[in-house]
C-alpha cells in the first residue's frame, strides 16, 4: 500500500481532474467536515459493502479517515478485494485541517 501526505494530495486535487477519494469515517465525522468523494464507513468496507466503488478497482483511489489508521485498514481490505491502486492519506482529516494551504 502506498501513502500520500495531505499536502501532496491537496496539490494533486488542485492540478488534476478525476481524483478518486474515499472517506471511511463514521457518518457524524463526515457530516462535520469532508472533502468530497465517495463515503463508505470502514465497517461497510469490512463487510464487503462497497458496490458503489467496484468500478474503481483499477484506478488510483485515495482513502482517508480522521487520522490515517482506519483508512490504512480499509486499504488493506480493498487490496485483498482486488483494488490495485489504493493510497492511504497519512494523518487523515486531522492533518488536512491543520494545514494552512
Amino acid at each position: 500500500m502506498r501513502t500520500i501526505s495531505t499536502s501532496e494530495l491537496k496539490k494533486r486535487i488542485q492540478t488534476e481532474t478525476n481524483i478518486e477519494l474515499l472517506d471511511v469515517r463514521e457518518p457524524h465525522e463526515h457530516e462535520e467536515f469532508n472533502i468530497g468523494g465517495h463515503f463508505i464507513p470502514l465497517g461497510s468496507i469490512m463487510s464487503f459493502q462497497y458496490d458503489e466503488i467496484e468500478h474503481l478497482k483499477d484506478k488510483e483511489l485515495f482513502v482517508y479517515c480522521r487520522s490515517g489508521q482506519r483508512s490504512m485498514q480499509a486499504c488493506m481490505f480493498l487490496e485483498q478485494a482486488g483494488f490495485e491502486n489504493v493510497v492511504n492519506v497519512e494523518g487523515g482529516m486531522t492533518a488536512w485541517q491543520s494545514q494552512n494551504t
